[in-house]
């Protein structure tokens, strides 16, 4: 299937089932050529907002994993990485960030041949895409397989052959929103063939904190088909043509989670998140709450609700500025006729108006 037409659907509903976090954390990873955590929720995600993936490597993960870790697909970082990767990152964890995540993504090193892939053209040049679901300034490190590697085979550095190497690359879209990634032009190696790994490392210039990302491809002569996932197989919708934004501005990002649930109710949790690198002074959240919910109580925010059922929460005077690259959190209990997700996305808006 497409992965740029499926991705607009795909990060409107993670809005949705994002599990809290205690402070505004980069996130980010490979979209074109998708990676594995990328592909396998793609292929596990449900209307409904469960997961029930159909591959056979990401039904292993999920298993092995979790939940938590797949709904956090973006979140393949190490806090302290620094730039660093061989002798650091040990051979056989460069999929799960060295296994220093806050989440547990061992499974996706498995060494296996049926993880959700790309079809690629040798030697062709493709237009890369990773999320700026938060972004930051940093360099993007390409790598590539050598020719003659297996994906049954444990993946070392030792496999790996820098291709390329971009510094803060331009953006479509606004951090936190649908379909938002930075993008840049990656010339493919010449002369290959059989089946490979992109391997991405993204190195943050204002923190320590580095993100890992592997995509399965094949050179076949493809065009970015992906295969391996639900309704999969079809032929990418081209790109428009991006206009470039400073990638060193930020947003607000609103997330929203069910913390606990129960017969005819639950607890929820929103976490307000600035990505600029300056404080919001001021902010209010709104969505539409699912079919049969009311609110009942809520903290550390106000409520209204308009004419056409919307919720907007403003912000309280105790949590009014959020701090750059800083987060609020307000909750709220309801009742509900088992609708405890947003019929919807779910906006933050801001003094300046709605990002």
């Amino acid at each position: 299937m497409s992965v740029a037409a499926a991705l607009s659907t795909l990060l409107a509903a993670l809005a949705l089932t994002l599990l809290g976090q205690t402070s505004a954390r980069a996130h980010g990873v490979a979209m074109l050529p998708g990676s594995r955590t990328y592909l396998c929720y793609l292929d596990a995600h449900t209307t409904t907002g469960g997961l029930d993936p159909t591959n056979p490597a990401c039904r292993d993960a999920l298993a092995k994993s979790g939940a938590t870790a797949l709904y956090n697909w973006f979140a393949v970082l190490d806090s302290n990485a620094g730039g660093r990767g061989a002798g650091y990152v040990p051979d056989g964890t460069l999929c799960s960030a060295g296994d220093r995540s806050p989440y547990d993504f061992r499974a996706y090193n498995a060494a296996r041949s049926d993880w959700p892939r790309t079809h690629l053209t040798s030697g062709a040049t493709i237009q890369a895409q990773y999320s700026n679901w938060a972004a930051h300034p940093g360099d993007f490190r390409v790598y590539v397989t050598k020719q003659g590697w297996s994906p049954t085979s444990v993946l070392r550095w030792a496999d790996l052959d820098l291709v390329q190497t971009v510094t803060n690359p331009p953006q479509q879209g606004s951090p936190g929103t649908d379909g938002g990634h930075y993008y840049w032009d990656l010339k493919l190696p010449s002369g290959r063939s059989g089946d490979a790994l992109l391997f991405i490392q993204w190195v943050r210039s204002d923190s320590q904190e580095n993100f890992f990302s592997c995509s399965d491809i094949v050179f076949d002569g493809g065009h970015g088909e992906v295969t391996g996932i639900r309704t999969s197989g079809g032929t990418p919708t081209p790109t428009p043509t991006p206009t470039p934004t400073d990638p060193h501005t930020g947003s607000c990002m609103a997330t929203y989670s069910v913390v606990n649930s129960w017969s005819g109710g639950f607890q929820a949790s929103v976490e307000v998140m600035n990505h600029g690198t300056a404080p919001l002074d001021g902010w209010a959240v709104a969505w539409q709450p699912g079919a049969g919910t009311r609110i009942s109580s809520l903290w550390n925010g106000t409520l209204s609700t308009g004419t056409d059922g919307t919720v907007t929460v403003r912000n309280a005077d105790h949590n009014r500025v959020v701090p750059a690259d800083g987060s609020v959190t307000f909750g709220f209990t309801a009742t509900s006729t088992g609708n405890n997700v947003p019929a919807g996305s779910i906006g933050c808006v801001t003094s300046q108006g709605t990002t």
